[in-house]
């Protein structure tokens, strides 16, 4: 949903958007999203401030979503509040170099007058997700020669006991000695 910000002057505005199933698509081929398991509602208000927008939001829904360490799809309920700063870059900056002050961390720049709620909105979902998503916390994951889910059979393959970055290691040399 386009929203031209020129339209907000005095008064805030709502938006109160319902996201179906088919919505969601991921920036990436092997996103870690798999899509909407429920109608994801979103509250969105938009209020002018002196030469910037605020936007203050509430997301709630669940989403499919790829476990990472065994890879399996599972339900994961989110719900987010989020706050974002508006504001049209100064025309006096030099675009080539950019210098941002911790306070402009917290704002996005925009160009034109224009923003896309959905852009805004896909961009929370993915900073409220935690960093490792797991299906869950005793997740075993992946077995890392055959690739079988741990979590659903034991293999037997032969793991080596030691971590064969430091196989190197026995063939070192100190000073004459072998260690």
């Amino acid at each position: 949903m386009i929203i031209d910000l020129r339209t907000i002057l005095h008064e805030p505005h709502d938006f109160k958007l319902t996201f179906g199933a088919g919505w969601w698509q991921g920036f990436e081929e092997n996103d870690q999203i798999l899509g909407l398991d429920s109608p994801l509602e979103v509250h969105i208000r938009i209020t002018a401030a002196v030469g910037m927008y605020e936007l203050d939001g509430h997301l709630s829904g669940g989403f499919r979503i790829l476990c990472n360490r065994c890879l399996e799809p599972y339900h994961r309920d989110l719900e987010s509040d989020f706050r974002l700063l508006l504001a049209f870059p100064p025309s006096d900056m030099d675009q080539s170099e950019l210098e941002l002050t911790e306070e402009d961390l917290s704002v996005d720049f925009i160009t034109g007058g224009e923003v896309d709620l959905d852009d805004i909105v896909r961009g929370q979902i993915y900073l409220s997700l935690p960093m490792k998503s797991l299906c869950r916390e005793e997740c075993s994951g992946l077995c890392p020669v055959c690739g079988s889910n741990l979590n659903i059979d034991r293999c037997n393959c032969q793991r080596e006991e030691e971590h064969p970055g430091f196989s190197k290691l026995k063939d070192l040399e100190l000073k004459g000695e072998q260690i």
